[in-house]
């Protein structure tokens, strides 16, 4: 993991050489403020969240229904049919995680091009691979974002 984390990072690294060499406008962003700072994507993660802890809540309480049955076959079919009711709500929740974060990070996308053609950019870099140079786009790309209804 750090390998490729490495290799991703020089290959920016050199991408961002080669910009400026040839008089290419490079902005930067920090995409953790972004997110966080995103009313969708903070609005999404809290949902997604309480789905969660909706999920703690219900193995909770089949736990306890479980401790209250004595026949060692009601248990072990109380048992599989929990396991599957638990299976589908967790699916059911990685499910609307997945598609959550496929629309922030199409709407990140989306705002980082119209931040880049409005201010005239060739490229926006996160902020963490350009160490001097380029234009803090950070804020920009927020209020994009939250000016958005989606």
């Amino acid at each position: 993991m750090k390998k490729i984390k490495f290799i991703l990072t020089t290959m920016l690294i050199m991408l961002a050489v080669n910009l400026s060499a040839n008089a290419a406008t490079i902005g930067y962003a920090d995409f953790g403020k972004v997110l966080n700072d995103y009313s969708f994507a903070r609005n999404a993660y809290k949902d997604i969240d309480n789905k969660l802890t909706e999920l703690q809540q219900y193995a909770i309480d089949k736990e306890k229904q479980f401790k209250t049955i004595e026949s060692p076959i009601q248990k072990k079919t109380f048992e599989d049919q929990v396991q599957k009711e638990f299976r589908a709500k967790e699916d059911r929740i990685y499910d609307l995680k997945n598609q959550k974060e496929k629309v922030i990070r199409d709407n990140v996308m989306a705002a980082c091009k119209s931040v880049a053609a409005a201010k005239k950019l060739d490229v926006i870099l996160d902020y963490g691979v350009v160490y001097a140079g380029g234009v803090d786009v950070t804020n920009d790309i927020i209020q994009y974002l939250n000016a958005q209804k989606k």
